[in-house]
This record gives structure tokens, C-alpha cells and sequence, in this order.
């Protein structure tokens, strides 16, 4: 059987969306997903986004790594998934949709710009050298110098493993660029490696930024390897609501794929 595949990008980060509404597809095959996100054997990916029905709201998000394992939220999959549901006509400049950490409302311009809402952070936890928190997935936001040369693969694997165990955590380092500009390249667990941007993490050093006093500014740049993101928010004493994050997508190429079912 061929399966149908859709592939996009969101200032770096690439997925694999598949229509998943009638079922079909092999969720449960870790090695089939792999396989598909594969830069030298299949399609390629940072990971696999299937976009499937949801009763109550427009689509259902189910996102894989590309390892292979469902994983936690993702926030330029996310943004891309809302791209492909308007290129399958399920929606026109507004989304609501359901993904791992709940309901998120997204809006997509002409040129196929996406605010999305990511959700509402209420714990940070500031360090001396680093913070932690969750945008819908773990993030650690650590301050380096010359972030040009800094070797993200490596220092990110051994804070991702030696620091946060089996589980791990993603692993941001940032370089601040002015105070509402700041530079980003983030080591993602599930890929094991950097990827040209990632939506969580970024929307995560925004945050970070802000609640350390680097910031005070409520809409923050930041400058990812494969492009510039947005992030704005209110903060109420600790917390911080509303929050969006918004960019670029872009439809990279469409297929037919050998599938297993």
C-alpha cells in the first residue's frame, strides 16, 4: 500500500505529516517511523506529525521523534501541522486543536505565517548557571559565549544524559544579542543531536530571558540556525499566559511512500 506524505519546515525544523483520519497508519511501528524520518534511507525528518480526527475540535496532533517514540509537544511541528491542515481544507485562518499537552488555538496568514499558543508556564526553576521549565516539552536554557563556535552536540549530549538522566531534557544555549534578541541553537532529545530550531525551546529561552531580568521586554527575536521566531506572553507574578509563538512554514515537497500496512 502507498501512504501519502506531506513534507514541511519551520525555519529549519522538518517534519513527515501524514493524514492520519482514517487510521491507517502503522503508530505503533518505532522502526517504520525511523525509517521514514532517515536522511540517507527515507523521506527525512526531525520527526513525524500524524494529524488525526478530534470530536470536539478541528484535528487531533500525534508527534513521533525521529527515533521513533511518541513524543512530547512540539511547537514548530505544531505550526506546520496547522499549515498542512489548510492545505487539506480542514480550516482557513483559524485552528483549534488537541495535542499531548492539551488544547491549542493557532491562526495562519496568507503567506502561510503561524501564531500558534503554546501553553501557560506557572514553574521556573533558575540555577546558578542554567534555568529549567516546560513549554510542553523540558527545557534546560543555558548562557554561553561565542555560541558560533560552541560545540552544541557535544556539551548538549552530556547535559542531556549526565544531568537529566535516561528521560533527558532538551538543551538550549543562547547568546544574547540586544535585549530583545537573543540567539539560540538547541541539542533535542529524540533526535540526539541540534536541529536547526525548535519551537518549545525557543519559546523556553523567552521565557527565561524574561523571568532572569535579561529581558524586559514582553515579545522577544529569537534568531534559531534556520531562522527568526517570535515569542510574546504576559507575565503575572511568576507565571507566564498567553503565550505565542510565531514564524515561518513551508510545504518542502509531497509523496507516495512503500507502507507496511
Amino acid at each position: 500500500m502507498q501512504l501519502p506524505f506531506y513534507k514541511y519546515q519551520g525555519t529549519g525544523n522538518d517534519f513527515v505529516m501524514v493524514d492520519n483520519r482514517q487510521e491507517k497508519f502503522p503508530a505503533r511501528d518505532k522502526a517504520y517511523i525511523t525509517f521514514l524520518c532517515d536522511r540517507r534511507l527515507g523521506i527525512g525528518a526531525d520527526g513525524l506529525i500524524l494529524l488525526q480526527d478530534d470530536d470536539a475540535v478541528d484535528f487531533n496532533m500525534v508527534y513521533f521523534n525521529s527515533d521513533g517514540n511518541e513524543s512530547t509537544m512540539c511547537g514548530n511541528g505544531g505550526r506546520c501541522l496547522v499549515a498542512f491542515a489548510k492545505q487539506l481544507g480542514i480550516i482557513e485562518n483559524t485552528a483549534i486543536f488537541t495535542a499531548i499537552d492539551g488544547l491549542h488555538t493557532a491562526t495562519i496568514d496568507a503567506n502561510n505565517s503561524v501564531r500558534l499558543q503554546m501553553q501557560d508556564v506557572s514553574e521556573i526553576r533558575e540555577k546558578p548557571d542554567y534555568i529549567f521549565l516546560d513549554t510542553g516539552s523540558p527545557h534546560h536554557v543555558q548562557l554561553v559565549h561565542d555560541l558560533e563556535t560552541f560545540d552544541v552536540a557535544k556539551e548538549g549530549a552530556k547535559l542531556r544524559y549526565g544531568m537529566y538522566g535516561a528521560k533527558g531534557s532538551n538543551i538550549n544555549f543562547v547568546e544574547q544579542k540586544s535585549d530583545k534578541v537573543f540567539r539560540v541553537r538547541t541539542y533535542e532529545r529524540g533526535v540526539e543531536d541540534e536541529t536547526l530550531s525548535c519551537g518549545t525551546g525557543v519559546t523556553a529561552v523567552a521565557l527565561a530571558m524574561y523571568h532572569s531580568k535579561k529581558s524586559v521586554s514582553k515579545s522577544i527575536i529569537l534568531q534559531a540556525e534556520g531562522g527568526n521566531l517570535e515569542v510574546e506572553f504576559d507575565p503575572s507574578n511568576g507565571s507566564y499566559n498567553h503565550v505565542f509563538l510565531s514564524g515561518p512554514t513551508e510545504l518542502v515537497f509531497k509523496g507516495n511512500v512503500e507502507c507496511k500496512n
